[in-house]
């Protein structure tokens, strides 16, 4: 499908809509779609997405700066319809080539008043393609706009139920206030929320990506994080104990164990067996994983950093260590730590650490760290934004199918 995302401005202008814009842009456009990006400002910031410089979209234009001083005092310039004309026809062509139509605030925000009233008259004429009006800020529910907002053409165009379009705003609140400016039933307005790049702000190797897809990590809540070598002294079979116990009050529990086997004792390979069976008994083969069953090279320093970042606790069960190096890491990526109370770990954590016995009972330390994590708002909230917030979840569950309900009917419109 050919999408044409239209706002003031585009990347790499910052800003709010600019870098939901830029977000939206690049999912589309992973997803197959041909995507343009058309704005009064900006440039092209993906090989993939072309950008169309519209000027007199820009709300920062000269003739659109001084038309909004007239605008503000409540009234219409004598230039208004001559602007609007401009638009118009600098937005005719592009949206012929378009499939669909993608319009950021500028339906309502009094910012380019002008260009608003040039997409009315395009709204007007019922011409595909498709619209969809993505509203994050609503000028007429603002307190500080209301003494630059009229009752007359064209600030009622904010308030008017746009022809052949559908309404998307960011917000529950956003929602309410929308409809009650139209006059609409709630449910004719969309809710899709803002979220996050997940790997771009974890800034995630390639490798790390790969695994946490193949793995489906981000469903994880809590996801516990064991960075060793297989090796008996690891006590990873205590680790398999206390998961099966977790996930009791956790369902959605995970554990990572990031190394290989250990490299000097041809014992550990047996060792290595007697956990696979011990997690088949236990029923946790797709919630323990070793990712020596992926590779049996080692992972990378910044893998293993990766995995830091994105679990929510260490845990170290470990009957004997010389030193103890995942305490420090764990307390530089700010992950709480479960570790056996043994003095080279007690002597790194201190204070800062959660101990239990490494023979002790598997249901008392699950226990253990369930308090902790339950009454925990950092790992409340980081399971909100991994599983809820992430773009690539809002998008594959909520944008894509917008799309696609907008193509259906789109070729509905064409064959009518």
């Amino acid at each position: 499908m050919n999408i044409l995302l239209l706002h003031y401005a585009g990347p790499p202008v910052i800003g709010g809509v600019e870098s939901v814009l830029a977000q939206h842009a690049r999912l589309m456009a992973d997803a197959g779609h041909q995507v343009c990006v058309a704005a009064g400002r900006g440039a092209q910031f993906d090989p993939r997405i072309p950008f169309l410089p519209i000027p007199p979209a820009d709300s920062r234009h000269p003739q659109v700066l001084a038309a909004k001083q007239v605008l503000d005092t409540g009234a219409v310039p004598e230039e208004f319809a001559d602007l609007v004309r401009m638009v118009r026809q600098a937005l005719t062509p592009h949206l012929a080539q378009a499939d669909l139509l993608v319009v950021h605030n500028v339906c309502s925000l009094h910012l380019n008043l002008p260009l608003t009233a040039a997409l009315w008259e395009l709204a007007e004429q019922a011409l595909p393609p498709r619209w969809i009006l993505w509203h994050h800020d609503l000028a007429w529910a603002t307190p500080r706009y209301q003494r630059e907002l009229y009752p007359d053409y064209p600030w009622d165009l904010l308030l008017r139920d746009w022809p052949h379009t559908t309404h998307v705003v960011v917000s529950e609140q956003r929602r309410q206030e929308l409809a009650g400016l139209l006059h609409l039933p709630q449910e004719q307005v969309q809710v899709i929320p803002n979220g996050v790049s997940y790997t771009r702000f974890l800034k995630l190797e390639p490798a790390t990506l790969t695994i946490a897809s193949q793995l489906d990590l981000l469903s994880a809540s809590p996801l516990l994080l064991l960075p060793v070598r297989i090796t008996p002294r690891k006590n990873i079979e205590l680790a398999l104990e206390i998961l099966a116990a977790l996930r009791e009050p956790f369902p959605q529990a995970r554990l990572v164990v990031t190394g290989p086997l250990g490299a000097h004792n041809p014992a550990n390979a047996t060792y290595f067996s007697d956990l696979l069976a011990r997690r088949q008994r236990l029923g946790l083969q797709r919630c323990a994983h070793f990712l020596a069953e992926l590779s049996e090279a080692p992972l990378p320093d910044a893998v293993i950093a990766d995995f830091y970042r994105m679990s929510d606790a260490l845990l170290l069960p470990s009957r004997e260590e010389g030193f103890g190096i995942p305490i420090l890491e764990a307390g530089l990526a700010g992950i709480p730590i479960f570790c056996a109370d043994i003095p080279p770990l007690r002597a790194l954590a201190g204070a800062n650490g959660q101990y239990f016995s490494p023979d002790g009972e598997a249901g008392i330390i699950a226990q253990k760290i369930s308090a902790c994590l339950s009454s925990s708002p950092i790992l409340q909230l980081r399971t909100q934004v991994r599983t809820q917030f992430t773009w690539e979840r809002i998008y594959s569950e909520q944008i894509a199918p917008l799309l696609a309900y907008s193509k259906a009917n789109h070729e509905k419109t064409l064959h009518a």
